[in-house]
């Protein structure tokens, strides 16, 4: 089973701005979870197989992590008539989607379980620090940027888009790798999915 998380992640060099505002935030970081049945570590991948988060609406995976980020920005018109971004205050909603089971396991199984899924819950937080500096980079990329010839302020914001929306590629990319790493055979996952699925 393929773990898809769909993330942004952006590589970026980070730099300051003297007279620009850097907002102080802190994500807000969510667990649900999604109901498996079984009582041995086979029955319980494969109920994850059967009712696993979808990606994409197809592909089903172990676990997932998703976020919903929003920015209040600001920006101001400057002498000569540049713009300027000269705050962007971010909302980080970072939500992590895990396994859990219906009922009580046998001893053999639950401890194998605790193993598996605190392995998969490790994962997972890796993506969450990803989108958390992603995040700052973001911020740091873009705050005290500054368009020349845009007194009204929209080339700016065509300008913010074309950045992000190539940085995005790449951090895609990065994604993909960390994940295909893991899951490849002797990966961090790969090995969780085995000793849960031979185990009791």
């Amino acid at each position: 089973m393929k773990i898809v998380v769909r993330l942004l992640l952006l590589v970026v060099c980070l730099a300051s701005s003297p007279g620009i505002a850097r907002a102080e935030w802190q994500a807000v970081e969510k667990v649900q979870t999604y109901t498996i049945a079984g009582k041995s570590g086979a029955d319980l991948y494969a109920s994850i197989g059967e009712n696993g988060p979808k990606v994409g609406g197809l592909t089903r995976t172990i676990a997932h992590t998703n976020f919903k980020l929003t920015w209040s920005r600001k920006y101001e018109a400057q002498g000569g008539g540049a713009c300027t971004l000269v705050s962007a205050r971010p909302k980080l909603v970072i939500t992590y989607t895990l396994p859990e089971p219906a009922g009580q396991l046998p001893p053999a199984a639950a401890k194998n379980w605790e193993t598996f899924i605190a392995g998969v819950r490790s994962h997972e937080v890796v993506h969450g620090d990803m989108i958390k500096e992603m995040v700052q980079a973001i911020e740091s990329s873009t705050v005290g940027m500054s368009v020349p010839d845009d007194p009204k302020c929209q080339k700016i914001k065509t300008e913010l888009t074309k950045r992000l929306s190539a940085l995005s590629l790449a951090q895609r990319q990065r994604s993909r790798d960390f994940d295909r790493t893991e899951l490849s055979k002797g990966g961090n996952i790969h090995q969780l999915i085995l000793a849960l699925v031979n185990g009791s």
